[in-house]
């Protein structure tokens, strides 16, 4: 097979619509790995990605910056490396054969292996997360001063494995990169809380992973704030020494800074609550001398709290203030509809999504059902004086998966491992040695029961198996590419402009990640076609980002998750002067009129062009 043979595989029609069904909206981080891979030259390949006209267009933006691809930067050079070292040492790394679809569908061409960029792509994300598993048994085992603990904090994890992650769905997640570091990292907190002796070198250790963690997810600086809230409570509790608690928060904020030196000074982290706190801390640590003169546990545990909890939310005001930015301002506002009745278009779009809900009351029967719940609130009652630190950071992820169901990412693995301490036989006062066969025993015995219904969840998960298809989706894609200019501007759905810049590379007015203030707002434009405004009102603001044709989703129009998610129920909160018509996507999609022209429909979606006059 000749290089540029196996060039055009790669990177062909196929891949777009595998990477696609993989990922969903997610083919935007994909977009930037492929992006690399394709380049004539690596340089090449971050420079198309660090000065990027085709996301945001007609604005060039630098991807690196606003979107945490490090994990994209590395695997495309991982593979670039690969690919050159299998050519030149004529290695056979994919197997490729042709699939006949059927339904009247041309045959296509299918490959499979570590030559095929996707397979490269989601077999790295898998390995890193097989890892993670080697880390929580570690970590497991340290906590418990036995393996028996890091054996149940595995299985576990595995007998829960639909409640702990979403890797297996959607490999490119930001969390599916970061959460291993993440994890890795409180494993070296737990030990410097527990050391006498805290060295340079546990710093150095921290401040690394906490770079990586950041470099790798956006939302990591809400991970770690709860992390800072858990040991600085360790230490108001007096659990660890004021010597501790700086060798932690030094780590934190030297990979805080080092993470918004590699991000290219991405204000979000500057802003974020998890740096505020940490300004706070510092100043309380300043203050300690004048606090340790308070006679009462009591009055001084009420003044930490105090000047924690005003200083972050002074310190982030204060800021956000000061370097205008707004880009985070939406997750004060969905953390207050959680607990008022406030709602508006953005907050809305977040919490009608099932992810950002609160949690299920479905999750916490699952957890009962395999005994996780019940056994690490044993855990956290007979060791809770021994190992505060991590009781106070289950605490937190407790009250982010109560909020955003998503969080339960932080959560549910951080109950597999408090399972693990029902083996510590030390943290729990040590046992006479004729009750050490009854302890193992009930070990045994706790294994074998949280197994019954664990391994009916591992054989519900296994048969999972199927193809997915999404010929509409294709069809208009195919006609993108072969009707349209390379250069015609798309605006539409996140998820399917996600879709549109993968395969087509057309340029793109919007797309699904919304942690940009800036971003927010054109989307917002662009969803006016599922509003009761007037066409002409919306033609206007589509021209106004340079709109030359504006994909309808059909289901969009009418779908919801829950009453009052429907998306002319969300623009009814906002524009209450247009309240009562008929939704401006059920006009287009019966005609048109004077304002667009439709130049494609099938099934599922309608383009229309935006029309000039």
């Amino acid at each position: 097979m000749s290089k540029s043979m196996k060039k055009n595989q790669d990177l062909g029609d196929l891949e777009c619509y595998r990477a696609k069904y993989l990922f969903s909206a997610l083919g935007l981080y994909y977009s930037y790995f492929k992006t690399l891979v394709s380049a004539s030259t690596a340089m090449e390949g971050l420079h198309a990605i660090m000065y990027d006209n085709i996301t945001e267009f007609p604005s060039t933006i630098n991807t690196l910056k606003r979107f945490n691809l490090y994990p994209e930067v590395t695997l495309g050079l991982a593979y670039r490396m690969f690919d050159w070292l299998s050519n030149t040492l004529k290695w056979q790394t994919k197997t490729c054969y042709t699939v006949n679809r059927g339904e009247g569908y041309e045959p296509v061409l299918s490959c499979e292996g570590l030559g095929e960029p996707a397979y490269f792509y989601v077999e790295s994300v898998f390995l890193l997360n097989g890892i993670l598993m080697g880390v929580f048994f570690l970590f497991g085992t340290y906590l418990s001063g036995c393996p028996f603990g890091g054996v149940l904090t595995v299985a576990s994890f595995f007998f829960n494995h639909g409640e702990c992650t979403r890797v297996q769905w959607t490999p490119p997640l930001r969390e599916s990169f970061g959460y291993p570091f993440f994890v890795f990292q409180m494993f070296v907190v737990s030990h410097m809380l527990r050391s006498s002796k805290v060295s340079y070198l546990h710093t150095i250790v921290v401040a690394a992973l906490t770079t990586i963690f950041m470099a790798c997810w956006q939302f990591a600086q809400f991970a770690l704030l709860t992390q800072a809230f858990a040991v600085f409570g360790t230490y108001t509790m007096q659990y660890i020494n004021s010597k501790a608690l700086r060798a932690v928060i030094l780590g934190q904020t030297v990979g805080l800074v080092t993470g918004y030196v590699l991000l290219f000074g991405n204000e979000m982290l500057l802003t974020s609550y998890f740096a505020s706190c940490l300004v706070t801390i510092w100043a309380i640590i300043l203050l300690e001398p004048v606090i340790d003169k308070l006679q009462y546990r009591v009055a001084r545990w009420t003044v930490h709290g105090a000047l924690l909890l005003a200083g972050t939310l002074g310190c982030k005001i204060l800021i956000s203030r000061i370097l205008g930015v707004k880009d985070d301002a939406h997750i004060g506002e969905i953390l207050r509809s959680k607990f008022t009745n406030f709602d508006n278009f953005h907050t809305m779009l977040y919490t009608c999504a099932k992810e950002f809900d609160f949690i299920e009351f479905e999750t916490f029967i699952s957890l009962l059902r395999t005994l996780l719940l019940p056994s690490a609130a044993l855990s956290v009652c007979l060791v809770a004086f021994h190992l505060v630190y991590n009781v106070f950071q289950l605490l937190a992820f407790t009250v982010l998966a109560v909020l955003i169901m998503r969080l339960k990412l932080f959560w549910t693995p951080h109950l597999c491992l408090m399972t693990s301490l029902l083996a510590a036989r030390k943290l729990l006062g040590g046992l006479p040695k004729y009750s050490e066969v009854a302890h193992s025993a009930l070990l045994v015995a706790l294994l074998a029961t949280m197994g019954v219904a664990g391994y009916a969840n591992l054989k519900h998960q296994w048969g999972i198996i199927g193809e997915f298809s999404n010929y509409p989706l294709e069809e208009m894609v195919e006609w993108i590419k072969s009707s349209t200019p390379k250069d015609a501007v798309f605006a539409g759905p996140m998820p399917t402009m996600a879709t549109i810049k993968l395969c087509t590379q057309r340029p793109i007015v919007n797309h699904p990640h919304y942690e940009d203030a800036n971003l927010r707002e054109r989307t917002k434009k662009v969803y006016t076609m599922y509003s009761r405004k007037p066409a002409s009102e919306v033609k206007r603001l589509l021209k106004e980002l340079g709109v030359q044709y504006a994909i309808l989703e059909n289901s969009w129009c009418i779908r919801k998750t829950r009453p009052g998610c429907a998306m002319p129920e969300i623009w009814d909160l906002e524009d209450e002067e247009n309240q009562g018509k008929e939704p401006l996507c059920t006009l287009l999609k019966q005609n048109p009129g004077l304002h667009f022209k439709r130049v494609f429909r099938n099934s599922v979606y309608d383009v229309l062009q935006v029309n000039t006059s």
